[in-house]
């Protein structure tokens, strides 16, 4: 797993995201100054499922490090709950949906519908609806599908563009937002 690369997404697109709840959620560290800076000293993100009735709350990078046991918590938390099968999830991904949470200024976590699928779920879901792509990013670790109760599709859609870091699909009539590492993009209404 790595960290942020240039092929998606940049640092200073990340750190205006996180710097806009800086000073609202500002730890009490030794060297707070840094983040309040915008340096983005902490992230963290909140999800549950619907299906495995899992949560997780956890901060998974800490002063420009991610956390290894928190990073892998993350990672089977984002498996194919079909099958159970568990893909390392791009930590770029992980790192737009928490700006995009920040961004949103909500307490309620992220219900996830989807983070990685399979081969095979993805081909399942593919003969059933013509919105699944072939070569879907969920296939690599790098996309997820997100739904909060408390902001619409709209404005979780806005939130994500605002972090200029990969793809964001609005999908009104299923009521989730699409986020993933890729291309810079949106699509959906």
């Amino acid at each position: 797993m790595t960290g942020i690369s240039s092929s998606g997404m940049t640092r200073r697109a990340l750190l205006g995201a996180f710097a806009a709840t800086a000073v609202a959620s500002a730890p009490t560290y030794s060297n707070a100054a840094g983040f309040l800076r915008g340096g983005g000293d902490i992230r963290r993100i909140r999800m549950y499922s619907g299906r495995t009735g899992e949560r997780i709350d956890m901060i998974y990078w800490i002063e420009g490090e991610y956390i290894k046991d928190a990073v892998q918590e993350v990672t089977y938390f984002m498996r194919d709950w079909r099958n159970d099968l568990v893909k390392n999830i791009d930590l770029r991904t992980v790192d737009i949906m928490a700006a995009s949470h920040n961004l949103l200024d909500v307490n309620e976590p992220y219900m996830l519908l989807s983070g990685y699928r399979s081969p095979q779920t993805n081909a399942m879901l593919r003969s059933r609806s013509r919105g699944v792509a072939k070569n879907s990013l969920h296939l690599r670790g790098q996309a997820a599908d997100l739904r909060l109760a408390s902001r619409s599709v709209n404005q979780m859609a806005k939130a994500a563009m605002a972090c200029h870091g990969g793809g964001v699909g609005r999908y009104s009539g299923s009521n989730f937002v699409h986020m993933d590492c890729g291309q810079v993009r949106s699509w959906g209404g």
